[in-house]
């Protein structure tokens, strides 16, 4: 039987920007399907947002495992019968000048990145396309646009995120599905809280609101994307950046 509200999967749904966006979607009357590796951090997740009334289901998937992902999305389109909004938010970093950069420091990021997005948006698209409404949304980032010296592997797989939503934009618009991409910009998390003083004050400065995002940003965006309203929007990456890619 099909669930009565839409339904959202989110990757990378335990914490930071994707726990954001997962209670975010929860309160706008999504019941989502938050998806990472830790299952433990999921479920205050799932507590979080059912102590204000909203609907969110764990699923523990390792998402660099496409065979792992696909039957998770598959077994979540049998159990809800529908899959309305898909947000490819996890991603992973591993840093480090090019020059020296290890193969595997490419692949992981690329596979975890750019390449279970793309098997994700396969298994989810179809029962979009039955439907004729669906929202595919891939979190970028503005190293994708402007790249980052030290992240060439983190920048490709967020630039190739922005070229695949474009395609697939292309592709399923005929269809009412549409297809975009938020990039966010420099959003305090407990991966940049880490950072040394002297490099947040150095990214301040080219930072015209002159402040950091914050994860509810990237959410309001994404709701928004994921709504009746945004449904003439489609092929597109909006910044989340404070003006830094003005």
């Amino acid at each position: 039987m099909a669930n009565e509200k839409r339904v959202a999967y989110v990757t990378g749904g335990s914490r930071g920007i994707g726990e954001a966006i997962v209670l975010a979607l929860a309160a706008d009357g999504f019941h989502v399907v938050a998806v990472a590796r830790n299952k433990e951090k999921l479920e205050g997740v799932v507590k979080a947002a059912a102590e204000k009334g909203g609907s969110v289901e764990a699923e523990a998937v390792d998402i660099a495992d496409s065979a792992a992902l696909t039957a998770s999305i598959e077994k979540a389109i049998e159990k809800h019968g529908r899959m309305d909004v898909l947000v490819n938010n996890a991603g992973i970093t591993r840093d480090g000048l090019f020059m020296r950069m290890e193969d595997k420091d490419w692949d992981d990021v690329l596979n975890t990145n750019l390449k279970s997005a793309f098997v994700s948006c396969r298994a989810a698209t179809r029962t979009m396309i039955r439907a004729k409404w669906g929202r595919i949304i891939n979190i970028s980032s503005v190293a994708g646009m402007i790249g980052n010296a030290g992240q060439v592997n983190y920048a490709a797989s967020k630039a190739g995120l922005i070229g695949m939503t474009k395609s697939i934009a292309r592709e399923l618009a005929g269809k009412q599905v549409t297809a975009n991409c938020v990039a966010p910009g420099f959003i305090t998390t407990d991966m940049t809280d880490v950072l040394p003083p002297q490099i947040k004050e150095k990214v301040l400065e080219i930072i015209p609101l002159r402040r950091f995002g914050e994860t509810k940003d990237i959410a309001a965006m994404v709701a928004f994307l994921a709504s009746d309203k945004a449904g003439y929007i489609t092929g597109q990456v909006i910044a989340v950046d404070g003006g830094m890619t003005m």
